[in-house]
């Protein structure tokens, strides 16, 4: 775990995941104290869903931090590469919960437009309304807390546990709406409000399992940071053409794979010399490279 410094003092970043995770947990069970009372309290099928969502938020940002957690530790005899992936396993288990969520919310919504009788739903109470309205404030500054410390620690478990306050907000969003349409008179708002909860969560959702996926797969970094990479290689002193370029993502670190071309007359000693100059310039310019392996080859 690295040390960061945060208005003049210094943090571990297991303290600022401890932190993160503390205020996520008791926040969402709050919320979901507040919904589920201003839900059941105000008649509102959409607050209750809403609430179910933050229920699901509370798992989530656990899963986080136990995800990063074992994420941190140090490399051992059964991981010799460490344990980063162990983060990305919390991003897809935070992906499928997302999903089962936003199934769930979907189907109850759909369940009541099916059965029509609209004028029987009952109408949503003002209590509901408010829960609404907090609930969108409070999942709001949740995100951006969560988002802004992700970005320091640089987690991608945390970042999409963000990006999970932030889909809570867009229900609370979407609740808003129907309940507000269903006290206008319009109580079929309410369920419609569930299915477009289900929506945007489903979203959320897409975009957590798809991230998580390619950093399972090895998939390669963005073609500028390839770019940069070849470039920066290319002109280190010795280096007189760089042969073969790879990159892979692992977690959130990186392992790249190089073949250098140095003049072939050169000394064994002074072609590893220049292959260490590279290695250790690269791993200390490039942001998340964890290693770089550099194979050298005649000019």
């Amino acid at each position: 775990m690295n040390d960061t410094e945060l208005n003049g003092k210094t943090y571990s970043d297991r303290k600022i995941m401890d932190r993160v995770a503390a205020v996520g947990v008791f926040g969402n069970i709050l919320l979901t104290a507040v919904k589920m009372a201003a839900g059941i309290a105000g008649h509102s099928g959409a607050m209750v869903s809403d609430a179910a969502h933050s229920l699901s938020d509370v798992f989530a940002t656990f899963i986080a931090w136990i995800g990063t957690r074992i994420a941190g530790k140090r490399a051992d005899r059964s991981h010799p590469y460490g344990h980063e992936r162990f983060e990305v396993v919390a991003s897809m288990i935070l992906g499928v919960i997302l999903l089962v969520t936003a199934v769930s919310i979907g189907m109850a919504g759909i369940t009541k437009i099916a059965a029509g009788h609209y004028g029987d739903l009952p109408v949503p109470g003002r209590v509901a309304l408010a829960a609404a309205v907090i609930s969108i404030a409070a999942k709001e500054g949740m995100f951006w807390y969560t988002r802004h410390y992700a970005k320091i620690i640089d987690s991608q478990a945390f970042m999409a546990d963000a990006w999970h306050h932030r889909s809570d907000a867009l229900s609370s969003v979407g609740s808003l709406i129907g309940i507000g349409g269903a006290m206008l008179g319009y109580p079929v708002m309410d369920p419609v409000a569930s299915v477009i909860i289900c929506l945007f969560i489903l979203k959320v959702s897409y975009d957590i399992l798809l991230k998580a996926l390619q950093n399972i797969l090895d998939t390669s970094c963005p073609a500028e940071y390839e770019e940069r990479l070849r470039e920066y290689i290319s002109s280190c002193p010795g280096v007189g053409r760089l042969d073969l370029l790879r990159t892979r993502m692992f977690g959130n670190k990186i392992y790249i794979d190089a073949e250098i071309a140095v003049d072939g007359e050169m000394p064994l000693r002074d072609a590893h010399e220049i292959a260490e100059q590279v290695h250790d310039g690269v791993e200390k310019s490039f942001e998340n490279v964890k290693h770089i392996m550099i194979h050298v080859n005649p000019l």
